[in-house]
């Protein structure tokens, strides 16, 4: 019997021209009907430790006060048997060459998407895939993806993906989780080390994946799949 799944989607650097040559576009997964217990559980993690249960979730807002919070918030992610996750790490988007591939940068955005959510799908279940508002160009955006995912994978009828669609990460507490999975992958790969508290939180995952954060995972690694993508003139 198939399952519906839902998947948060987020990016970080994501501009062509922002300065930072890391990029990251990633995804929390679960399925549909646990959605709502993990949010009520991410609530409760952020009223435990002292913050609203309206307080929202970032990389951004890592700090020593909140430290505990995002703690436990990677711990439950691990421990949960629902929550997944998959990203693309871009190490240097300088090096991209666009015009030799014959491409701008917003379809080589949309190519990388589905190579960050290629590996999730299941052609047995179907999918809500919920983006975070970022800029007035959202709408069109998403329309565009949803039909580039169909495409690529056959779906003309939309009977597996079902939906992609926009929301406000403040509302969504699955979209928080991706924020603040995406954002330690880009600050390990910019190799920075200017907050303590964001090196506490990394060395916590690094130690419950086992992973470095800068390499491939496995390919059916399940729940901290991470794919290092670079340009083919890279690998020749």
């Amino acid at each position: 019997m198939s399952e519906i799944y839902n998947i948060y989607c987020d990016e970080s650097c994501h501009l062509e021209k922002d300065g930072i040559p890391v990029m990251v576009i990633g995804a929390v997964w679960c399925p549909l009907d646990s959605a709502r217990t993990i949010a009520e559980r991410i609530r409760e993690l952020k009223e435990k430790n002292g913050l609203s249960r309206y307080f929202e979730a970032k990389w951004i807002k890592v700090s020593q006060s909140k430290l505990q919070f995002y703690l436990d918030l990677v711990d439950y992610f691990f421990d949960s048997r629902d929550l997944h996750f998959r990203a693309v790490l871009i190490p240097d988007k300088s090096k991209l060459c666009h015009i030799r591939h014959n491409q701008t940068h917003d379809e080589w955005y949309y190519k990388m998407y589905f190579t960050m959510l290629k590996q999730i799908f299941s052609p047995s279940d179907a999918y809500h895939i919920y983006l975070d508002i970022k800029d007035t160009r959202g709408s069109e955006k998403v329309a565009k993806l949803h039909d580039i995912l169909c495409s690529n994978i056959y779906d003309f009828s939309k009977s597996i993906i079902k939906r992609v669609q926009l929301v406000r990460s403040h509302e969504v507490e699955q979209l928080q989780l991706t924020d603040l999975l995406i954002g330690c992958i880009t600050y390990v790969n910019r190799n920075l080390t200017t907050s303590p508290a964001k090196l506490n939180i990394i060395d916590r995952i690094k130690e419950r994946s086992q992973y470095s954060l800068k390499r491939t995972t496995l390919l059916k690694e399940e729940k901290f799949n991470l794919f290092r993508w670079c340009p083919q003139e890279e690998i020749l």
